[in-house]
């Protein structure tokens, strides 16, 4: 697992990265479950509506997507690790399992976010029974997992799905229990208690090294399906609150979007979100405080 980087060949190639994928099985191949698979329809940043509610979006290479296991409830049974694969959908990678056939279950594999460390032909397992150990890939309930460790897909509600830390890289430490609730430690220093009934996979996200990747070129981020971002500076009044003025100018105030949402540092939370009970500790303030 590293980045590689080519022969300056062009002025792209020069700036750009590109992930070795030493830590995919067969990255050469790369072959999916085709029973795993589904649509990706292309929505251009559009709602129901046709209104544009993400901008700067469209276009793009095609993409199926890969049905990953955010629950993992199927307890109790050991499952093995066919491969590792890169996912075009997300900056981690996944890997495929593949369960005992039963006459309950007519699946026999699926897909989970890959933690840090593993490889083909380990043993995964899920549960809330005393049996399951707490090593890298299984998944257990925050009761069960001991004080310091590392965990990611962290449920917020129980049996809803892991809903944190489930980007490359991202981990979440396990830093205290009182009775009902768990404290974890989140990638942006936040702490926040969550019940202990939730459930965590054990281990770090894999592909830790996306973050350290340099596009290099234009045509890379239109094949993710960006488009060219216009800055707000540089329209009219009528389009954006910091467009306007004669020349080049600043803007004439801190940086907002064209919905005047503050834009580098200002708190856009809502105060009144339900979630916003359970932070016992808010994240602390980025380089672009918004002072104003």
């Amino acid at each position: 697992m590293g980045v590689k980087q080519y022969k300056p060949t062009s002025a792209g190639r020069r700036a750009g990265m590109v992930s070795d994928f030493a830590d995919c099985t067969n990255p050469r191949k790369n072959a999916p479950e085709k029973s795993l698979l589904k649509p990706k329809p292309k929505k251009g940043g559009r709602n129901n509506q046709g209104i544009t509610t993400s901008r700067f979006r469209g276009g793009g290479h095609k993409q199926r997507y890969r049905q990953i296991d955010f629950k993992r409830r199927r307890d109790g049974v050991e499952a093995t690790v066919i491969q590792i694969e890169y996912d075009p959908n997300r900056s981690a990678r996944i890997a495929l399992i593949e369960y005992p056939r039963d006459e309950k279950h007519e699946f026999s594999r699926a897909y989970i976010l890959a933690p840090d460390g593993l490889k083909a032909g380990d043993k995964v397992m899920s549960g809330d029974g005393d049996g399951i150990e707490p090593k890298v890939g299984n998944c257990m309930p925050l009761s069960k997992v001991p004080s310091g460790a590392t965990v990611h897909n962290v449920e917020l509600v129980p049996g809803k799905g892991g809903q944190m830390c489930r980007s490359a890289g991202c981990s979440a430490t396990v830093s205290a229990r009182e009775k009902n609730w768990a404290m974890l430690t989140l990638p942006s220093g936040e702490v926040r208690k969550v019940p202990v009934k939730c459930r965590a996979t054990i281990g770090s996200v894999s592909n830790a090294e996306h973050m350290n990747i340099s596009i290099g070129k234009a045509g890379r981020m239109r094949w993710k399906g960006r488009k060219p971002h216009n800055r707000g500076t540089s329209m009219n009044p009528t389009d954006h609150p910091m467009g306007g003025g004669e020349g080049r100018t600043a803007g004439g105030r801190n940086p907002v979007s064209p919905t005047s949402v503050p834009a580098k540092g200002g708190k856009t939370r809502k105060l009144r979100k339900p979630g916003g009970k359970s932070i016992v500790r808010r994240r602390p303030a980025g380089p672009f405080q918004n002072t104003a």
